[in-house]
């Protein structure tokens, strides 16, 4: 019996090629997006679960609350670890602090020549680390153990590092690397490679107590006032709860700040937030996933697998009008409505099987792409247990989904009516629901053709937008501030102007927009109280404002000094301290800290501090030689390659024991939106999917109807109709149809990118354009699927088709 089934479905399946073509292409393009949309997620939501306490890991970490509002930090003051070692005895605590763009250098030892020492720069995965770490977290260990991290100057290092930096791991214990040129350390020990979906991609892990002999190098304070982020804490809980570590942590706050709870408050941020807490941007690791943007992902993933099996609906209800004389020869012979729905759902059955073996083919050949779209490494595998489990579950949904509401219509047919061929789709109901079932299938397609324009204006406005410097054709090399380096600053700069094609040189701590995020707490013009704020950090010399071309509002840029003299300030520090004029705020004095006294020699005009997510912050901008650790180089964009290659020579000959890591600073700002450019993409790639999808159904429809009308096309034509009116007469309905699903999805589609739009600071409006841009392109679409297909209908022989009748 069952044989007989899958034999008469698959010759039905035969039968009606072009419908059983169209509803596999369908099926398959929609299983494939969503397997691939599932990869991505599992991916990003398996992030450091494969630690055995991953449940009872903290994160710990600071809210700043300020009068205007709250600034939270991953970091915690260098003295919080022992504190809270004394406070928490019942937990196992441990600190680590990083260190991002750090350079390795493997000495030559063979040959004694520091032109032999191999250079690595490692932008991350350097960190300063106590061996109570390991208490914490697992970390597989082929050589040495976590104790070696109790002796300054010792390294411990992963196995594809130590492949890298040796070309094997096997005896490398004992040999020596140089970090940032400064510290010699002693390889203790070796580790396994973390996963890649890990938070702590740790290569190089120096001995915590390293960092301490280092204070002025790598930012080592003994003191609760002072914050990097850098710096963080970690702690494990045993059968404990979140709100109970929190009380905790709030009393623990008031004991150590005098301020209380008013301006701090350190509170545990689960393990399992870690990657999904965009509060805190990149704390160890190299990226983070906001969970809106996950189920963003899942919502379309959603949309597109619904948007498929409608496809399927609208097409076995219109063809079940041609199977009435099948179904009632059937019941006449004794079958039973259970049979029949059977035999709807096996030819259901094939289908799906057969389009999900051909998405999986689909998803194999686009899964060396993904990484274009999403950040999935090629290590992720296809053919795991879980997308296995996940693709049958989609194929027995799909099969429900798709199957059971044809069964039942078609099972239903009344035998005497069948056969005398009086089963109609205005007679099933099936008028009705292919009409809302279009509607559906459109409101969905504007739904992300909406959010598609949207997100790619919005990232046109932000890779456009006016940052209050200028970007362009800007070289940043990254250096560093040791003695040796901060001696040969002045003579790099002189060589670097002799090049006909430099236009400007600057040393700085960082560019106009970064991710640098250092603040401290201020005093202005003599008043011995806080203005209840605290205000951003940058260093740089006095070419920084030519060489970025930053904009004065009043005075000018402070004189040429290797320490801060006086300071220069940007329009949201007066405007926050209640000054609108700015020429008023030329000569007053800001002391940073405990620092001195520093008279305002100049007020720049706002620029982007930040990403555009993040409002502009009050700045302070002074020189102080010891922090300028990057070269920022404005150079013509004439021989730009031939240029690069120059300063590239000057930088090597200058600095032969340090890696040229140079950049442009206008690619590094773009880098600030890789998950909004790659979210953009998506919106585009699966609104792409979704209209292809939509526009096969419509095609599977109009192609019935022309069909199912033949005779009258043929009537019409004979008495007089021109093809345009015929054209008229199969579009005009699906017209209807998508303006009123052009209805239901605007305020949708409103709602949805009014959300996403909140997280940037600087933003388009949604203006009534978007939406007409998108009912416009939904129309053009449709009419023109449906418009071939009438056009041809129109055209066909009306004596032809009245024969045919």
């Amino acid at each position: 019996m069952l044989k007989n089934y899958f034999k008469i479905a698959w010759r039905n399946i035969i039968r009606h090629k072009g419908y059983s073509a169209i509803n596999i292409a369908g099926l398959t393009l929609g299983v494939s997006a969503c397997l691939l949309i599932f990869i991505i997620i599992r991916y990003e939501m398996s992030f450091d679960t494969s630690q055995p306490n991953f449940k009872n890991i903290y994160h710990i970490v600071i809210k700043q609350i300020h009068e205007d509002g709250f600034r939270y930090t991953p970091g915690l003051p260098a003295p919080a670890t022992d504190a809270l070692r004394v406070d928490f005895p019942q937990a196992k605590v441990a600190a680590l602090n990083t260190s991002y763009g750090s350079q390795i250098t493997v000495p030559d030892i063979s040959s004694g020549k520091r032109s032999g020492d191999k250079k690595f720069t490692e932008s991350i995965g350097v960190t300063f680390i106590e061996p109570q770490f390991f208490d914490i977290f697992s970390f597989k260990w082929i050589a040495g153990a976590p104790s070696v991290l109790t002796e300054p100057n010792t390294v411990v290092i992963s196995k594809s590092t130590a492949v890298k930096y040796f070309g094997n791991w096997t005896n490398i214990i004992g040999k020596t690397l140089k970090l940032d040129n400064l510290i010699d350390l002693k390889i203790a020990g070796v580790t396994e490679d973390q996963p890649d979906n890990t938070d702590f991609p740790f290569k190089i892990m120096v001995s915590y107590i390293t960092w301490k002999q280092y204070p002025k190098d790598y930012g080592y304070d003994n003191d609760w006032g002072s914050i990097s982020s850098n710096h963080q804490v970690f702690m494990l809980f045993p059968n404990t709860s979140l709100n109970n570590i929190d009380n905790q942590l709030i009393s623990f706050t008031k004991k150590h700040y005098e301020t209380g709870t008013k301006h701090k408050l350190i509170f545990a941020q689960p393990l399992s937030m870690l990657h999904f807490d965009t509060r805190f941007g990149n704390t160890t690791g190299d990226h983070i996933m906001s969970i809106a943007t996950l189920r963003t992902l899942s919502f379309i993933a959603v949309l597109i697998i619904i948007m498929a099996s409608i496809n399927f609906i609208n097409l076995s209800t219109a063809q079940s009008v041609g199977r009435s004389k099948e179904v009632g020869i059937r019941k006449v012979l004794g079958s039973t409505r259970k049979q029949l729905i059977i035999q709807i759902i096996g030819e259901t059955t094939l289908i799906v099987i057969g389009s999900v073996l051909l998405a999986l083919i689909v998803a194999k050949l686009a899964m060396p792409y993904l990484k274009h779209i999403a950040s999935v490494p090629e290590s992720v595998g296809l053919f795991t247990i879980d997308n296995i489990v996940f693709s049958v579950i989609v194929m027995i949904g799909v099969i429900l989904l798709s199957g059971i509401y044809p069964a039942l219509i078609v099972s239903g047919f009344k035998p005497v009516l069948a056969l005398k061929n009086k089963i109609t789709a205005a007679s099933i109901g099936g008028i009705p629901l292919r009409r809302a079932l279009v509607v559906g299938q459109f409101a969905i397609s504007q739904l992300l053709i909406i959010g598609t324009i949207v997100a790619v204006s919005q990232m046109d406005f932000v890779n456009k937008a006016d940052l209050g410097f200028n970007k362009n054709a800007v070289l940043v090399i990254p250096g560093y501030t040791d003695s040796l380096s901060l001696r040969r600053m002045d003579s790099f700069k002189q060589q670097l102007l002799q090049n006909a094609q430099v236009q400007s040189v600057s040393f700085s701590s960082d560019a106009p927009s970064s991710e640098n995020n250092s603040a401290t707490n201020f005093y202005f013009n003599h008043s011995i109280k806080d203005p209840g704020f605290s205000t951003f950090l940058k260093y740089g010399d006095a070419d920084y404002f030519k060489t970025y071309e930053l904009r004065f509002a009043a005075g000018k840029e402070y004189d040429v000094s290797d320490t801060a003299r006086q300071v220069v300030v940007n329009e949201t520090f007066i405007h926050k301290l209640g000054i609108q004029n700015a020429m008023e705020a030329i000569g007053k004095t800001v002391r940073l800290g405990k620092g001195p006294l520093l008279p305002i020699s100049g007020v720049v005009k706002d620029f982007k501090t930040n990403s555009l997510r993040e409002t502009v912050k009050p700045i302070v901008i002074s020189a102080q030689k010891t922090y300028e650790s990057q070269v920022a180089i404005k150079i013509k964009t004439t021989n730009l390659n031939r240029t690069v290659a120059q300063l590239q020579k000057t930088w090597e000959t200058t600095y032969p024991e340090y890696a040229y890591n140079g950049y442009f600073l206008d690619q590094n700002i773009a880098d600030f939106y890789k998950q909004e450019n790659q979210m953009a993409l998506v919106y585009k790639i699966f609104a792409g999917i979704a209209i292809f999808i939509s526009c096969l159904g419509l095609y599977g429809l109009v192609s019935f109807m022309a069909v199912q009308r033949t005779k009258e096309v043929g009537i019409r034509k004979v008495l007089g109709a021109s093809v345009s009116s015929i054209i008229y007469l199969f579009s005009k309905e699906f017209m209807v149809l998508i303006a009123i699903s052009f209805v239901i999805a605007m305020p949708t589609a409103w709602y949805l990118m009014t959300g996403w739009l909140q997280n940037f600071a600087y933003r388009i409006s949604l203006s009534v354009w978007v939406f007409a841009l998108a009912i416009i392109s939904s129309v053009l679409i449709a009419w023109i699927t449906v418009g071939y297909k009438a056009l041809k209908a129109a055209l066909v022989n009306p004596v032809k088709s009245l024969r045919n009748e």
